[in-house]
C-alpha cells in the first residue's frame, strides 16, 4: 500500500523539489528591436514583393517590344485543366497570404495596443463602411482613368486582373483575393508600419511618404503608371489613416475596388472596347 506524501517534520526525507525553469529576461524595447521588427514583418510581405516587383520592372524593360505590348497577369490558374487541384491552390495561397497580417497584429498586440491601435475592430461599423464605400468609390473611378491614361501613354503594362478559368469558383475566389489584398496591404503597410514609424520617432511627413513609396513599390511589375498610381493611393490612406486613426475603412475601400476590378474585368473584358486585353 502506498503511504502518504512525504511532509516536513515525519521524520522522511523530503524529496528535493522540481527545478524550476531558468527566467529569462525579456529584450528592453529599444528602437533597435522596433526596427528590427518592422524589417522582419516587412521582410516576409511586402519588402520582398518589392524587389520582385523591381526585377520583373527591369525584365519588361530589357525585353523587345513595347511596355504596354506585355502582360502583368494578376489571378492565374495555378493548375491549369484541373479545376479541383486549382481551387486549393487558390485558397491555400490566399490563406497563407494573410499569414503576415496575423503576425503584425500579434506584434501590435505584445506591444503598441493590438487591432484597437490601428483601429481594426468593430467599434464604428456603420462609419467604416460609408466611408470605406465613399472611397472606393472614388479611388476606384479615378484609378481606372488613371489606369487606361498610362496604357495609352505607353507607361504601363497591360493588366489582366484574372485569367482564372470560366467555373463555378472563380468569382467567390476573385472576391476572397481581394479582401486578403485589402487585408494585407492596408494591416501592413498602412496600420502596423506607421504606428511602429511613430513610435520610432520618425516624423509624419516622412512615415507617410515611407508607406506610399514601399505601396507603389510593390506596384512597380505593372510599370511606371501602376507605381504612380499606387503611390497617390498610399499618400492619401496614409495620411486618412494618420488623421483618423482607424485602418477598417481603408480595408473596406481596397477590397471593393479590387472586387470590382477582379470581377468587373471577367464580365467586361472582350466585350467593350476601352479595356485592354492581352494579345
Amino acid at each position: 500500500m502506498v503511504g502518504p506524501p512525504t511532509r516536513v517534520g515525519y521524520g522522511r526525507p523530503v524529496p528535493d523539489a522540481p527545478p524550476k525553469a531558468p527566467v529569462t529576461a525579456a529584450e528592453p524595447l529599444t528602437r533597435r528591436v522596433l526596427a528590427a521588427e518592422v524589417g522582419l514583418v516587412l521582410g516576409v510581405s511586402f519588402a520582398a514583393s518589392a524587389l520582385y516587383a523591381l526585377i520583373r520592372y527591369v525584365g519588361v524593360l530589357t525585353r523587345p517590344g513595347p511596355v504596354r505590348a506585355q502582360v502583368a497577369r494578376l489571378n492565374t490558374s495555378a493548375a491549369p485543366g484541373r479545376p479541383w487541384l486549382d481551387l486549393a491552390l487558390q485558397l491555400a495561397d490566399i490563406v497563407t497570404g494573410l499569414v503576415p497580417v496575423l503576425l503584425a497584429v500579434h506584434l501590435l498586440g505584445r506591444h503598441g495596443g493590438g487591432r484597437r491601435v490601428i483601429g481594426l475592430d468593430g467599434r464604428h461599423p456603420r462609419p467604416d463602411l460609408a466611408q470605406g464605400a465613399l472611397l472606393a468609390a472614388g479611388i476606384g473611378g479615378l484609378g481606372l482613368g488613371f489606369y487606361l491614361l498610362a496604357w495609352h501613354s505607353g507607361a504601363n503594362l497591360t493588366v489582366a486582373p484574372s485569367s482564372l478559368p470560366d467555373v463555378w469558383w472563380r468569382v467567390p475566389v476573385l472576391v476572397l483575393s481581394a479582401c486578403q489584398n485589402g487585408l494585407a496591404e492596408e494591416v501592413i503597410v498602412t496600420g502596423y508600419l506607421l504606428v511602429r514609424l511613430r513610435e520610432l520617432g520618425v516624423a509624419p511627413g516622412r512615415a507617410l511618404a515611407t508607406s506610399a513609396l514601399l505601396r507603389g513599390s510593390y506596384h512597380l511589375y505593372q510599370g511606371l503608371g501602376g507605381f504612380a498610381g499606387n503611390l497617390a493611393m498610399g499618400l492619401l490612406f496614409a495620411r486618412l489613416f494618420q488623421r483618423n486613426g482607424r485602418v477598417l475603412p481603408l480595408v473596406i475601400a481596397h477590397s471593393l475596388i479590387d472586387t470590382v476590378a477582379f470581377v468587373g474585368y471577367v464580365l467586361l473584358v472582350g466585350k467593350v472596347s476601352w479595356i485592354p486585353a492581352p494579345r
